[in-house]
């Protein structure tokens, strides 16, 4: 019997392909997704305001970007006043008061690390299944969490220095000569290792994300398929793994996004602390002990 009468003709993906569809996939989350915390942030700053030199996290779909209380007042957007009820009620009053392009506020700095890390992430992802699928055979049940532990890994830790280098921007106004002096001073001083402080907590919490979700997406996705009678899943089989899988992932992590988080938005309080007041918040973490005590003195200043 001629192979090709088995089934339909899988068309290859190009490298390429593969990262226009991650940029423009990315994009499109972004656009999406953004609104629902841009409405978060603008009640969490109601009930509890922000003041300056206050971090908080700022999540665009695709990754968290850490962000500075820049100033006094109510000129930047998380600071705007407002009477808000509820999530609904936010989401109407910022339209009607402010335009509705003030629900992607704060979303074009965030894309330039973001969409980078979701392009690498993704095609990371794909070349390196293609590989191992092409190695260990098709139906290796470890492939999706080889390939998604590896991708995620990598694509951490080529953004963790970049989205430092930003936050250090945002927080504190830097030229591009004085970032280039910052960054010059701090590998002298520490090493290049120093341009990674944050990469741990980050690593913490995507990593094991990554190995479930992918893992999952890809059993539930077969799993759809048999019981459909399909050859290759239909867009309704992929986003339904896809939500499935990330809610289990989710779950599953929960506890690492809660630290990563915990430490992201409260541990700027502890830069004005003695060194042995750090130390005792370490030890409460200490089931996470190799978490670099030190991420929010290099972040948050």
């Amino acid at each position: 019997m001629d192979p090709e009468s088995e089934g339909p003709q899988i068309i290859k993906v190009t490298p390429l392909q593969q990262m226009l569809a991650s940029c423009s996939g990315a994009i499109l989350t972004s656009l999406m997704v953004t609104p629902l915390d841009v409405v978060k942030i603008r009640l969490q700053a109601q009930n509890n305001p922000f003041s300056k030199g206050k971090c908080f996290v700022y999540s665009n779909g695709l990754m968290d970007h850490l962000c500075v209380c820049e100033e006094e007042g109510n000129k930047a957007w998380y600071k705007k006043p407002g009477r808000f009820q509820g999530t609904l009620d936010a989401f109407l009053k910022i339209v009607r008061n402010e335009g509705i392009k003030s629900l992607w506020s704060g979303l074009p700095p965030t894309l330039v690390m973001a969409v980078p890390a979701t392009v690498i992430y993704f095609t990371c992802y794909d070349q390196l299944s293609a590989f191992l699928r092409s190695k260990l055979g098709e139906n290796e049940s470890r492939i999706p969490i080889i390939a998604g532990t590896i991708a995620r890994f990598g694509a951490v830790t080529v953004i963790s220095p970049l989205e430092l280098i930003r936050t250090k921007m945002q927080s504190k106004k830097f030229s591009y000569k004085e970032l280039h002096q910052f960054v010059s001073k701090k590998v002298s001083e520490d090493g290049w290792i120093s341009l990674w402080r944050g990469w741990a907590p980050t690593v913490l919490r995507d990593v094991p994300f990554s190995a479930m979700y992918w893992y999952n997406y890809e059993v539930l996705k077969k799993w759809f398929c048999a019981k459909s009678g399909l050859y290759e899943p239909t867009f309704m089989i992929n986003f339904t793994s896809g939500a499935l899988s990330g809610s289990f992932a989710a779950v599953a992590t929960l506890p690492f996004d809660v630290v990563k988080t915990q430490k992201q938005t409260q541990l700027w309080k502890y830069e004005s602390h003695k060194r042995f007041q750090l130390l005792k918040f370490g030890i409460k973490l200490s089931f996470f002990a190799y978490v670099n005590l030190d991420y929010h003195e290099e972040y948050c200043c």
